[in-house]
């Protein structure tokens, strides 16, 4: 039965690629297998969704054929004797094309029969010639995400064995050419079918596809050329950075099996609150208290912003809750040169018990129709 990676990402098929992308992002920081939520299983089907869907050709075909080839209308919306009368006219096992649908028959007959393609071996290094990306989450307080700071975290990660460099072989002894495949990296397996006799080739176990092994093993990585070890690692955090935003860490993921590419870190940052500013966008938003008389006569009072305090003028006759701009005092733009703005609202305080005299002077007050 076909796959819908729609639902599994859980968006709708109309989708844009930036929802798509969002979508993935939440599920895989959910179901991470390194997170206490984590599933793998649940995780790489999330993964194997976003790879389809995330590519605009690959999205075209799935909306079309679906993930199976029943879909299809039978490989592509030509039959089986369509691709064997083509497969018998010279083009063989190696490839075969319909109008622009192009498959690689070898790879159709080693599925059916249980071993890969020609190409097999080659795939296989192909796809793992990139290590697995990691994700963490860090946080900070809510000055570091306004001018920006740096960090150091410390993840455990497999990374090129410290004792034999990762070449798999204790130091001293050699690396020799794999007896089992001749140091092809692959072997082939000749099977009988309804066609006749078919090759296919499949990857050597022995040497992992590389053609060589090591003589002795490494003591340490047991022939892995892994080791997993803590490592810390430097974060800078930009300023303007907001909560939930992700900074990426190019090669500072794990590195591949064949030791060639390091997978990437994602860092979702997480910002603390301000026991005084609310913070929108690259606004920040406070309050301070003015007194009646300040209110009606007018004053200048100091208020608190992120740079430190400064002088505010209150203007006679100011109403509580007028709000009051500061220019290029609030957050710097993360991607683009300025700051936000800072709006402070003032309230009038009206004091709980008012002495006798200031009873009397308030009396005169309202008597004067104030």
């Amino acid at each position: 039965m076909s796959k819908d990676y729609y639902k599994t990402l859980g968006v709708d098929k109309s989708a844009p690629a930036e929802e798509i992308k969002k979508a993935y992002r939440k599920m895989a920081h959910e179901y991470h297998p390194d997170k206490a939520t984590g599933n793998e299983a649940k995780f790489k089907e999330i993964n194997e969704a976003y790879q389809v869907l995330k590519d605009a050709d690959k999205r075209t075909k799935y909306d079309q054929y679906g993930t199976s080839f029943e879909q299809m209308g039978g490989w592509g919306g030509y039959n089986w004797e369509d691709i064997m009368q083509n497969f018998r006219q010279g083009q063989g096992a190696e490839s075969s094309q319909f109008s622009g649908f192009s498959f690689d028959l070898g790879d159709i007959f080693s599925e059916f029969l249980g071993g890969q393609s020609s190409r097999g071996a080659q795939g296989q290094r192909r796809r793992s010639s990139r290590g697995r990306d990691l994700e963490t989450t860090i946080k900070i307080d809510f000055n570091e995400a306004v001018f920006g700071t740096e960090k150091v975290i410390q993840l455990d990660k497999f990374e090129a064995c410290s004792h034999c460099g990762g070449n798999r072989a204790e130091p001293g002894t050699p690396i020799v050419k794999c007896e089992t495949c001749g140091g092809k990296g692959a072997v082939t397996q000749m099977r009988n079918s309804f066609l006749g006799v078919i090759s296919s080739s499949a990857t050597c176990t022995e040497c992992r596809g590389e053609g060589k092994i090591a003589k002795q093993k490494c003591r340490v990585c047991h022939g892995d050329g892994l080791e997993r070890r803590a490592k810390k690692i430097k974060v800078k955090i930009p300023a303007g950075i907001a909560s939930g935003e992700t900074i990426r860490l190019q090669g500072e993921g794990e590195i591949s099996d064949d030791l060639t590419h390091s997978g990437d870190l994602f860092v979702r940052v997480v910002v603390g609150e301000h026991y005084k500013f609310q913070r929108r966008e690259d606004d920040l938003y406070s309050s301070e208290p003015i007194s009646f008389t300040q209110a009606v006569l007018g004053d200048k009072i100091w208020v608190d912003t992120i740079d430190g305090k400064v002088n505010l003028k209150i203007p006679v006759g100011t109403d509580s809750g007028t709000v009051f701009k500061l220019k290029n005092k609030g957050v710097p733009h993360l991607r683009s040169y300025g700051r936000g703005e800072h709006f402070i609202t003032v309230n009038i305080v009206v004091p709980d018990k008012p002495s006798g005299k200031a009873k009397k002077l308030l009396q005169q007050l309202k008597e004067e129709g104030l």
